[in-house]
């Protein structure tokens, strides 16, 4: 008797318990394109950046005021796009206020301007990471240790130095430097990024060793005593079907800039936070259940809603949903989940911090609305 009115009082306390909340959820909506697309550029991509600023989209407007005396002024820096394109064409989506805008463009336009993110003596096919006076990309293509596509041997830094006002036109310096990954190792086929971390300007890349493990590296420079560039930091080896790619870069906890990651598994994925010390990168967490690319796949599956912290967006396992975290306590809290309508595939990108728009894998894009 005692035990099965302990066991019907479990039962009522569980019954009591609030369900869990499930993730609000917001469809992704198709975008109507009079081609398939192949591939998709964020904003703050080379091609996104050489399109914003070609001439080939009107002069950004402020919104108009309630007040007619403030007339409206021109936005200030290239806009915010994404390009998509594919063998019948190309397309520049951009907002004008909270509408979504799209200017048709040749495909061989666009790919004029795709031709610039690959720069003279990179890997073929590979894109350089390009902040201010650094730029960044793979260089000395190479099939050592398994040959997986777009691998390479060395990573170029590039720096353009300052130079005087001069009463003559000369010529801008450029400090150049490549790093070798280590001994029996190669930089994987993942872009590398550039961004500021533990207080100064850091280079992002991945290594390969061999076909199934990775690290994420860490370039930065040594401006004590003018040494230049080189590798400062580096993860643990770690096995995967695909090599560890980066999701973003941001200050996602409130603990300072961290590098999100994504390991691909053969049973799934796996969400990794990592945060940069002096010469040193710390795991603070890794959550399966999450999608990444795969090996040879060059699309950028992730994205950052800038805020008081940053938000991610990158596909659930499977690719058929996206999630919006939050990591504001330093473990993944999902605000916000977007069905999509087929498989991510061309890409994940914010053109704001509420409006996202994914390149899915039947040619398609679509787009979603997140609440603030």
């Amino acid at each position: 008797m005692c035990d099965r009115r302990a066991a019907l009082a479990a039962l009522l306390y569980l019954v009591a318990l609030p369900a869990l909340a499930e993730p609000a959820t917001v469809p992704a909506e198709p975008i109507d394109l009079p081609f398939r697309i192949t591939a998709m550029r964020g904003p703050g991509s080379e091609v996104a950046l050489a399109v914003a600023t070609s001439g080939l989209l009107p002069v950004a407007r402020a919104g108009a005021s309630a007040d007619p005396k403030l007339a409206p002024k021109a936005v200030e820096g290239p806009r915010p796009v994404v390009v998509v394109w594919g063998e019948g064409g190309g397309a520049v989506i951009h907002l004008d206020g909270e509408t979504l805008r799209t200017t048709l463009v040749g495909a061989e336009a666009i790919e004029g301007f795709a031709a610039a993110e690959t720069p003279r003596g990179a890997v073929p096919g590979s894109r350089m990471a390009q902040d201010g006076p650094l730029s960044a990309y793979l260089t000395g293509p190479t099939r050592a240790l398994g040959g997986a596509p777009g691998q390479a041997a060395g990573l170029t830094i590039r720096e353009r130095q300052p130079i005087g006002v001069t009463a003559e036109p000369k010529a801008v310096p450029v400090a150049t430097r490549t790093l070798t990954p280590g001994p029996d190792q190669v930089f994987a086929g993942r872009a590398p990024r550039i961004a500021p971390l533990d207080g100064r300007p850091a280079v992002i890349a991945v290594t390969a060793q061999g076909a199934t493990e990775s690290s994420l590296v860490v370039a930065t420079k040594d401006s004590s005593n003018n040494a230049g560039w080189s590798l400062t930091a580096r993860t643990p080896p770690q096995a995967g079907s695909a090599p560890l790619s980066v999701a973003g870069i941001a200050a996602f906890s409130g603990a300072g800039a961290e590098i999100a990651a994504v390991r691909t598994t053969e049973g799934g994925g796996e969400l990794q936070l990592w945060r940069p010390s002096q010469s040193t990168l710390t795991q603070a967490g890794a959550w399966p259940g999450y999608a990444g690319p795969e090996a040879g796949e060059a699309a950028s599956l992730a994205a950052v809603l800038p805020g008081e912290p940053a938000s991610l967006v990158l596909p659930l396992s499977g690719r058929t949903a996206l999630a919006v975290l939050s990591l504001k306590g330093g473990a993944p809290v999902e605000r916000l989940r977007i069905p999509l309508p087929a498989p991510a595939a061309h890409g994940v990108a914010a053109l704001s911090p509420k409006k996202i728009l994914v390149g899915l894998g039947d040619g398609r894009l679509a787009a979603a609305t997140v609440a603030p």
